[in-house]
């Protein structure tokens, strides 16, 4: 009895070891098989949600090709000023980088159609859809040609809202005077409602905000201001007031993507979808966590909601009339009125199809 129980355990256990090697040999099998390639990706700050997609893709290309395909993200500024990421793909100096076009709108204008206030892409899945559809147009494809760039895929980022420090803001008139990080068409909406915008990158707004060198910080709602620990130094936070976003792509040097063999680039292609869903569920979890801690009663930082009346009028007056203007001041140099109308028809599809999937 005792041999046959040996029996039957040594021939499962021949059994496992036999679907092991055929399971070890089928991953093998499903490789993707290439050259050895190693990239450099150019970013700044910590690691944080709004990486987590291309944390994804280096993770997934690195293991599906057996190591032979590596991408090596490199932090705070390293490689590169955040401002002079693009400079460094159109030398050549590394293969990948991360930017946001309202860093310097003068150097691919079409992208900018994305970062005007209070365009209707409320959600992440809307998001997705319309900077796709952004990047697929040939002026925006044209526009980063003359830096060598493909355009990969967006690093999604939420609605902005404003963090800052001194007297909270009761309505929408308070802000009046003050001095705002206000990036691409949110630095033309702060303009209209008295305060003044600055462009300054990401990195610089800690120091700027402790110093007083400004009053208030827009950035993504909720992660980004506790990825620059400006919660250390704030007194309140807006939010609702939803003012837009900005769009931030990853882009590959086109001589280098150009040299990957097909197999690489459909392996990038597929990986997407996974990267965005990293993104978005990195930015549900760190939304729980912030919004737990700053509606605490021993928090620090208080929660401001501004008046639905007052934004709406803010709407009305900083929404449509700067779409308008960008188109008037950009008419002349590419199809303006064309990106515009790309992003509502692509938002306004998207909207129909969250609610139906919503709906089931």
């Amino acid at each position: 009895m005792n041999l046959s129980k040996t029996s039957l355990l040594a021939g499962a256990s021949a059994l496992a070891m036999a679907g092991m090697t055929a399971a070890s040999h089928q991953a093998t099998a499903q490789e993707v098989k290439g050259p050895a390639v190693s990239w450099k990706l150019s970013l700044w700050g910590k690691r944080r949600a709004f990486t987590e997609g291309m944390e994804h893709v280096a993770k997934e290309v690195a293991a599906k090709t057996g190591g032979k395909f590596k991408i090596k993200l490199f932090y705070g500024e390293q490689l590169s000023k955040s401002k002079e990421n693009l400079d460094g793909i159109k030398l050549g100096a590394f293969e990948a980088a991360t930017f946001c076009a309202a860093y310097h709108p003068g150097k691919n204008v079409p992208l900018n159609v994305l970062d005007l206030p209070f365009l209707p892409i409320g959600n992440f899945a809307v998001q997705k859809k319309v900077h796709s559809a952004v990047y697929s147009h040939p002026a925006a494809i044209a526009a980063l040609a003359k830096w060598n760039a493909v355009l990969y895929m967006s690093n999604i980022l939420p609605l902005y809202e404003y963090m800052g420090r001194g007297p909270a803001p009761k309505s929408v008139a308070d802000f009046k005077g003050k001095r705002l990080r206000a990036l691409g068409g949110m630095g033309a909406a702060a303009r209209l409602i008295g305060a003044t915008p600055s462009s300054m990158p990401a990195s610089e707004t800690y120091t700027a905000l402790q110093r007083g060198t400004v009053d208030a910080i827009g950035f993504p709602y909720s992660y980004t201001f506790a990825a620059y620990k400006l919660d250390e130094v704030a007194d309140w936070v807006t939010t609702n007031m939803k003012l837009g976003t900005v769009n931030c792509p990853t882009v590959f040097n086109k001589d280098k993507y150009d040299k990957l063999p097909a197999q690489y680039k459909k392996l990038l292609d597929s990986l997407k979808d996974g990267a965005y869903n990293a993104i978005e569920a990195s930015y549900i979890e760190k939304d729980k966590k912030n919004v737990a801690k700053w509606s605490a009663a021993d928090s620090k930082v208080k929660m401001i909601e501004i008046p639905a009346d007052q934004m709406a009028e803010f709407r009305k007056v900083a929404g449509k009339p700067v779409w308008d203007q960008w188109v008037a001041d950009n008419k002349a140099d590419l199809p303006a009125q064309e990106l515009v109308d790309l992003v509502l028809k692509n938002a306004s599809r998207s909207e129909e199809h969250t609610s139906e999937l919503q709906s089931h």
